[in-house]
């Protein structure tokens, strides 16, 4: 060790060593952990060749490895090393004494290790009258703290308690507090003994108040983990007490495992809550309590329901549209409108939007389109038939007041399903009814609003459930009983009944391999004719859709399956042509109208379209002697018997240009007959039919065999647009009707009709009933309109004749 004298400083040569986070007090004894390679260098030297004397003081930046001067803080403390171990990892255990605080300067490396020259600080009092004050606060303040603080030696509270000098006091009491090491390092710089003191007792006063806060919360926690503790035990006991008694289960170890599951459960908060308060009421309930159940039952379908998951949906449009043209034979208008409607909700990433309905007769696939229409978006396929349903509680549940209650048919299929977004098919949704009990399809007008369905509200969950990503289709045969506010949110979609070509094409490709796989058979062992195909279409089965068709194809494979089986040969083929089908199905079900052999005076033949398809109608009209009556037969609706007298009306009205004597239905009875009288007729379709069957009779004018008509008549003889042309156009070609007479506003619809439908088969527009009747009588205009050119109109009649001196004026009597 070297010293020196600059005038009356003492400086000293000494090894250095950094602390981090540790600040040295003089007269204080502190181990510590060195592993650095300098310091352990410094300690080595100090311990060598300076009496163990070595330069402790604070870095400023702990996080430095190799701390320069500027790094380190202006004073420190000489200390003396009282004992070193090195421990098995490399580091060493050193336990320090401080002696005096030192001002230092001049950082250099040395052979050894880096050294430092040190100066003794000195210390001064200021206002020493408040010194004995002061250390009896602190002394106060001291026991305080040791109270709290079981880690402070008795010995030691004692050896400071009998300092009473103010720099010895502060110094012994500063290491002991867990304050930041910079604050004590403010301490450690400070030349006044009695300002030190104060700094020391303002931060012993700190440590008393923030140990009284933990005793606080650690008492708080004592008493809680003693109330877990006992709850504990006491849960053990009943588990005990359970088991003893042969009860297998602990109902609270089960409420513990539901809550547990209603907090793990993705779903809103607002369930979430309600869950957890009704399960919370089963803590208080014994599990024999019949409301114990009807609680659990609520809890299990809350849990139980698919609130927020969503299974992945993929929008491929090649791929939806194979889909639907495997499963479905034509029905192009309705396919490529889902098209569409699958399309938007690929780009548009959501569902809200029109709710589709599709509409048509039965057997025509709605239900199995919307099944199609589900595995094309991958979606899950809900159906639920509304046929019949008269009780509002079938869709929204009943109140869990009631015993037995349970949620609507909407939300038990959303419970099966699993997941929050599957293809909900209602089916038949123009056949329910209302009553006393309430009207359902008012109750769907939320379900199918997209405004409104995403907060649906069952009335046994009685809460808000989000419905916006369900895929809803409904179907429907008719549209005249669905009210108007549920038909308004929905977008309709028809599917018209099948034509004979889609019929025998579904039967060849659709329908006989289903039921040659169905029934048993190979493909080798039935084959059937193109014209069997169509016989049983024509003669077997009179259908808007396929159902009876796919029967009677069955029945041929029964038919075919005993042969098999009584022969013994199942390697056999059985041939069914035309010819052998009345052998296997019986005889003939149906017949279909056909056109008359030859004209005939009052038989026209009109087109009629039904929910079955489109069939040619004979109207017959037969003149007898009599007063003027008209009599129409045929169970005919009442628009069709409109129809026949705005016809008569308009016969009546030209009968000066037909020829005919103006007061002839003065003289003879009318008789409008349509045949096959047992089935109903109705429609304002046949208004020409009727009037050139009508003319026909009272002209003695045969109609042509080969033309058929339909369209709409009006008193003035126009003739206006009907419906159904597509089936009506098959009937006409079906009978062997060359001529086919229709309105011309008509005309832009024979674009959807097909070209093999149009085949042979001659069109005609028309505007006004004198143009139909030289098409359809069996002679020429001249002798149709043989009267004369220009009638009179009959106000003519009703008025008196001017007279040639009307004008003059007369005297003035």
């Amino acid at each position: 060790m070297t010293e020196s004298e600059r005038g009356t400083v003492k400086y000293v040569d000494l090894p250095i060593m950094p602390l981090r986070e540790v600040v040295m007090f003089p007269r204080s004894i502190m181990p510590l952990f060195v592993g650095r390679e300098a310091s352990i260098k410094a300690i080595e030297a100090a311990q060598a060749s300076f009496s163990k004397q070595i330069f402790l003081v604070a870095q400023l930046e702990p996080e430095l490895e190799k701390p320069d001067a500027s790094d380190l803080a202006p004073v420190g403390v000489v200390s003396k090393v009282l004992q070193m171990l090195r421990l098995p990892d490399g580091t060493i255990k050193v336990l320090f004494e401080g002696m005096y605080r030192a001002n230092w300067n001049d950082l250099r490396d040395d052979e050894q290790c880096a050294m430092v020259r040190v100066s003794r600080r000195n210390e001064w009092q200021s206002r020493p009258d408040e010194r004995e004050a002061l250390v009896r606060a602190v002394h106060e303040a001291l026991e305080e703290f040791a109270k709290n603080n079981k880690k402070l030696s008795q010995e030691s509270v004692l050896s400071m308690m009998a300092l009473h000098d103010s720099g010895s006091l502060a110094d012994a009491i500063i290491p002991n507090l867990k304050v930041d090491y910079r604050k004590k390092q403010e301490a450690l710089e400070l030349d006044d003994v009695t300002e030190r003191l104060e700094l020391a007792y303002e931060m012993l006063h700190g440590e008393v108040a923030l140990a009284s806060v933990e005793k606080r919360i650690k008492n708080r926690v004592k008493v809680q983990m003693e109330r877990n503790q006992r709850e504990y035990y006491l849960n053990e006991q009943i588990k005990a007490i359970n088991k003893e008694m042969g009860r297998d289960d602990d109902p609270m170890a089960e409420v513990d495992e539901l809550e547990q599951k209603i907090k793990d459960r993705d779903m809103p908060d607002e369930a979430r809550q309600k869950a957890l308060a009704e399960a919370k009421k089963l803590r208080s309930m014994p599990p024999s309590a019949a409301e114990y159940t009807v609680v659990r039952n609520y809890v299990d379908w809350i849990l139980d329901l698919p609130w927020n998951d969503l299974k992945q949906i993929d929008i491929d449009i090649e791929k939806a549209r194979a889909i639907l043209d495997g499963d479905h034979y034509g029905l192009e208008k309705p396919k490529e409108r889902i098209l569409e409607y699958l399309a938007v909700q690929k780009l548009s990433h959501g569902l809200k939007g029109p709710i589709l309905c599709l509409v048509g007769p039965p057997g025509v696939g709605k239900t199995s389109l919307a099944k199609s229409v589900a595995r094309a978006t991958g979606r899950d396929f809900v159906r639920l038939s509304l046929g019949g349903v008269r009780d509002e509680a079938e869709i929204r549940g009943h109140r869990r007041t009631y015993v037995g209650a349970l949620p609507g048919k909407i939300i038990q299929s959303l419970k099966r399903v699993k997941y929050n977004n599957p293809l909900f098919c209602l089916d038949e949704v123009d056949k329910m009814t209302s009553d006393y009990r309430g009207d359902p399809s008012s109750a769907l007008l939320e379900v199918l609003d997209p405004e409104q369905n995403h907060t649906f509200m069952d009335h046994y969950l009685d809460l808000e459930y989000d419905l916006s990503k369900i895929f809803f289709i409904t179907t429907a045969n008719s549209l005249h009983s669905i009210p108007v506010p549920l038909l308004d949110r929905m977008e309709i979609i028809e599917l018209n009944s099948y034509l004979e070509t889609e019929k025998r094409h579904i039967a060849r490709h659709f329908l006989l391999p289903r039921q040659i796989e169905e029934h048993g058979l190979k493909e080798s062992n039935i084959r059937v004719s193109d014209n069997a195909i169509l016989e049983i279409i024509r003669s077997y089965t009179r259908e808007a859709g396929v159902r009876n068709l796919e029967r009677e194809i069955a029945a041929l494979c029964r038919k075919t399956a005993i042969k098999l089986v009584e022969e013994d040969n199942l390697d056999k083929c059985v041939n069914i042509s035309r010819q052998s089908l009345s052998s296997i199905l019986g005889v003939k079900k149906y017949r279909h109208d056909e056109r008359e052999a030859e004209p005939q005076v009052g038989v026209c033949a009109g087109l009629a379209y039904n929910q079955r398809g489109g069939e040619i109608l004979l109207v017959e009209t037969t003149l007898m002697a009599g007063s003027g009556q008209v009599v129409t037969t045929g169970k005919l609706g009442e628009v069709m018997t409109e129809s026949a007298k705005a016809a008569l009306s308009y016969v009546r009205s030209r009968a000066e240009v037909l020829g005919l004597d103006t007061r002839f239905h003065r003289k003879v009875d009318i008789h409008v007959h349509v045949p096959s009288g047992a089935t109903p007729k109705d429609g304002p379709s046949a208004g020409i039919t009727l009037a050139t069957s009508i003319t026909s009779a009272l002209l003695g004018i045969p109609v042509r065999n080969d033309v058929a008509m339909t369209g709409e008549i009006s008193l003035r003889g126009r003739v206006l647009p009907i419906g159904g042309l597509r089936e009506k156009l098959l009937a006409a070609r079906r009978s062997g009707i060359k001529k086919v007479l229709m309105p011309r506003d008509n005309e832009k619809d024979l674009k959807e009709v097909p070209d093999e439908v149009l085949k042979d088969l001659e069109i005609v527009f028309v505007d006004h009933v004198d143009e139909v009747l030289p098409q359809a009588l069996d002679a020429s205009a001249e002798e149709i309109f043989s009267g004369r050119a220009t009638a009179q109109p009959i106000c003519r009649i009703l008025r008196p004749e001017k007279h040639e001196d009307e004008t003059k004026k007369q005297p003035a009597q």
